[in-house]
């Protein structure tokens, strides 16, 4: 059963437990910058959304890299090896959707491997905003969510 990250945005308070969990468990310090989470915060609508790497199948992160630092691991996971990594920054242009972000402290980049299965942002969250769930049962609650919001709509247009 492969897992993933699901982040519901609906959900997220802007606490940024999710940030300060990963930053603590990633580098030993509750840092914000140094998280592989981030919430953005919509300032004008109130409104919060985490985002992290998606790991996605053509990552681009992956084929840019020019020494092969990211590897993708059993369960599709890009993983970034610091002993290959040489800073370069490549990845992180790569990355269309600005998940791979450079650490001036380590002279590494940084990106989300879900803790290796056990992601402290999910486990930080307190409204269930980010959960580690199957990922064929995240498609299906997606799904359930979209059909009751389409059936709601169509019951009040009749």
């Amino acid at each position: 059963m492969l897992k993933a990250l699901v982040i519901d945005p609906e959900k997220c308070t802007g606490c940024k437990q999710c940030e300060l969990a990963c930053s603590y468990v990633k580098e030993g310090e509750f840092n914000p910058s140094k998280s592989r989470i981030r919430v953005f915060d919509f300032h004008q609508n109130a409104r919060f959304v985490p985002y992290t790497c998606t790991q996605c199948a053509e990552a681009w992160c992956q084929q840019a890299c020019p020494v092969n630092a990211i590897t993708t691991d059993a369960n599709g996971v890009k993983v970034v090896h610091d002993a290959t990594c040489v800073g370069c920054k490549v990845c992180t242009i790569a990355c269309p959707f600005g998940t791979v972000n450079y650490n001036a402290s380590t002279g590494k980049v940084i990106k989300c491997d879900e803790c290796g299965g056990d992601p402290a942002c999910a486990a930080a969250c307190p409204t269930d905003a980010i959960v580690y769930a199957d990922v064929e049962q995240a498609g299906f609650e997606k799904m359930k969510q979209w059909a009751a919001k389409t059936d709601a709509g169509a019951r009040a247009s009749h």
